[in-house]
């Protein structure tokens, strides 16, 4: 494929709650353009554990070409397990498509997700799918669409037909109706029973567009007519702007209304150099934005990683800015890498093509980078720098997992490693004390997708212990701690000497750490150490060996042997004087807490607000949602939570459904406390 300019090329970000049929849509689009014979075979669900379970759990990408435009589609899953994924989609796209179940309108993962695509001020087009299901409509969600993202739907078409007689749409710029008979549009007038209906929809457009253009608008009062020309001028501005929301019309299934979106995509959507600068920061720690321009420096995001046991990891990067050839060098500079490009790739339908250069806004995959992660920044040599990033969610719930076999242990690292390096949500550590490697994840889904990543691509099989809960450890009040670490050997000895103040901080404050050492007492090079020695204590606390949280660390005093004083002896000093400080420290146990958003029917509300009372939950209010839905809003510790699906599919009979997201920390009761180091001991004694 030869160089595409900038103003060719689209790129658009798939988003919804699961279910809708984004990925359905995929290949409609690609169907359309010729790219595939037949849809349903889901080009963008690479994964063996998708096809199986007919899901998405990773973001997929895909390319076409379409009246001489490069569009780069990027499917994304609609579940809030894998958000690292959607919100990596939404940062590699100029354009937002919302793809909204006809029978459902705005569902939670499609408020969440359609959030963050306006938070970063993305292009955002909305097409109702599934037009042709029982019980489809649109109009109840465009107020929701308008409050979600504050910018005013306004419908280029209208449906012809409902349900099983969903048949096409009116193009209400065009005036055309298009009628498809086996996935085909044929070009009709418009039927007799919509005239009327048309007029005023079109009339309703108008008056939204015009809205956005002055000029236009006073032409409008004064009556005079806008031409088709001015529509599409002014609601090219106004998108590109992000005043408008186009909204269309269709079924991913049937194929009707998806070549339309092709259109719409083309000729309404941002190309890369309008969807506005990215925020950076250099190494310098000065903030600065990055032109999406040829002539600026190389820059690109790392939003995709996959482990391919053939071929390698494969890397998949938005260019931000300037140009990139085989043979260039660039810096991974999260990473502190410099990497050297052999073959660049492109996504292109059910495979890849080779580029001989790549620019600002192309959505490439590279091979075998030595050390890359998503969420890194690559850039040319010449100017490091860091795309800034919106905070991912701390992961919330761990599972214990051990090899079936001890000579899996160093398969068991090296996958966990490559898995973690593919999506930000998921971490691992392994203790050496107790033998047991435990990963965290959003939820037990996330956790149980990446277990069986780890046995199909790393051919290794474990056990997987039962969930646990991320839980913290702090204090309630100030003391002063002291701790000599003294130790004579047969050459040089061990001497350090730390006298440190413990006080609490704020919740979620973290750690701080203070040095107000006077008179050369600890020499200036030791306090480094004593920091460090501080933070290895932290890691586990006194209670029940969780890591230890919003504490600032004083050191106030101390002493030094000028030859058997250390590094190591300070850190040996400082980890043991704040061990010994914490335990008088009042400690506490705190656990994580959850903002819970639950739908339920409004028959069940009662009875899901008294599970929620029943968990040590905190009720927040109830809100009617129309449509026979209950929004209950709830706080409630995480550990109530992990079986809370199965008991609300019993109490909804399957219709309920709930969300939830990290609120912060709490302390404990002192039964639940004592519960958890009790649980916590029982582990390390089986560890």
């Amino acid at each position: 494929m030869g160089k595409v300019p900038v103003e060719a090329k689209r790129n658009v970000t798939l988003i919804g709650h699961h279910g809708s049929g984004k990925t359905h849509l995929v290949d409609s689009l690609l169907f359309n353009v010729g790219m595939i014979d037949r849809t349903g075979i889901f080009v963008t669900d690479n994964e063996e554990i998708e096809k199986e379970r007919k899901a998405t759990f990773s973001l997929g990408v895909t390319g076409l070409e379409y009246k001489n435009t490069r569009i780069n589609i990027v499917d994304t899953p609609g579940m809030p397990d894998f958000h690292a994924e959607t919100v990596n989609g939404i940062y590699a796209s100029e354009n937002i498509l919302l793809v909204l179940n006809a029978t459902a309108g705005m569902e939670i993962q499609s408020e969440r997700f359609g959030a963050v695509a306006k938070e970063l001020s993305k292009g955002i087009i909305v097409f109702f799918n599934m037009m042709d299901k029982d019980r489809a409509e649109y109009e109840a969600a465009l107020s929701d669409i308008k409050e979600t993202f504050e910018r005013s739907p306004v419908l280029l078409q209208l449906p012809i037909g409902t349900a099983a007689e969903f048949k096409g749409v009116i193009d209400l710029i065009e005036g055309k109706a298009y009628i498809y008979d086996n996935g085909k549009p044929q070009v009709q007038e418009l039927p007799d029973d919509l005239k009327d209906q048309y007029e005023e929809a079109r009339t309703r457009m108008i008056e939204d567009i015009v809205e956005t253009d002055e000029e236009l608008m006073e032409k409008y009062f004064e009556g005079e007519e806008i031409t088709t020309e001015e529509i599409k001028r002014a609601l090219k501005t106004a998108y590109i702007n992000n005043q408008i929301i186009p909204v269309l019309f269709g079924s991913a299934l049937k194929n009707i209304g998806t070549d339309r979106l092709l259109e719409t995509i083309v000729d309404l959507g941002k190309n890369p150099a309008e969807g506005g600068k990215w925020p950076a920061q250099l190494q310098s720690g000065e903030e600065i934005e990055i032109s999406p321009v040829e002539n600026e420096p190389f820059a690109g995001y790392i939003f995709k990683s996959v482990v391919d046991p053939f071929v390698g990891k494969l890397t998949f990067i938005k260019i931000i800015s300037g140009i990139l050839k085989p043979g260039d060098s660039i810096v991974v500079v999260d990473e502190e890498s410099t990497e050297k490009v052999s073959h660049i790739l492109a996504p292109n339908g059910t495979k890849d093509i080779e580029l001989e250069e790549a620019s600002v806004g192309d959505i490439i995959k590279l091979a075998k980078l030595k050390k890359s992660a998503v969420g890194d920044t690559v850039t040319h040599k010449d100017r490091q720098l860091k795309v800034k990033l919106l905070n991912w969610p701390e992961p919330m719930i761990s599972k214990s997992i051990h090899p079936k076999s001890k000579t899996d242990i160093d398969k068991i690292s090296n996958g966990l490693s490559r898995l973690s390096e593919s999506d930000p949500t998921f971490n691992w550590e392994y203790d050496p004390e107790t033998g047991e490697t435990v990963i965290s994840g959003l939820g037990s889904l996330h956790l149980d997708i990446m277990i069986d990543r780890l046995k199909r691509l790393f051919s290794v099989d474990v056990e997987v212990g039962k969930p646990k809960i991320a839980y913290r450890e702090t204090i309630r009040k100030k003391v002063v701690a002291e701790y000599k670490h003294k130790k004579q050997t047969g050459g040089h000895g061990q001497y350090g000497h730390v006298q440190i103040e413990i006080e609490p901080l704020e919740r979620g404050a973290g750690f701080e750490f203070v040095d107000k050492i006077v008179g050369g007492v600890i020499p200036k090079n030791y306090i480094p150490a004593v920091e460090k020695g501080v933070k290895e204590a932290m890691k586990k606390g006194v209670l029940a060996g969780y890591p230890v949280v919003d504490v600032k660390v004083t050191l106030v005093y101390g002493s030094y042997h000028e030859v058997d004083s250390s590094d190591m002896s300070f850190q040996i000093a400082a980890s043991q004087a704040f061990k010994k400080g914490m335990a008088e420290a009042n400690p506490v146990i705190l656990e994580p807490i959850m903002d819970v958003e639950i739908f339920v029917p409004d028959d069940n509300a009662g009875d899901v607000m008294g599970e929620v009372t029943s968990r040590r939950g905190r009720p927040m209010g109830m809100e009617t949602l129309g449509k026979g839905t209950t929004k209950v809003l709830a706080q409630v510790p995480l550990a109530e939570m992990l079986d809370f699906a199965n008991k609300l599919n019993s109490i909804t009979s399957g219709r309920g459904y709930f969300t939830m997201k990290f609120a912060g920390y709490q302390e404990t009761p002192s039964d639940v406390q004592q519960k958890v180091i009790v649980e916590r001991e029982r582990e390390q004694e089986n560890g």
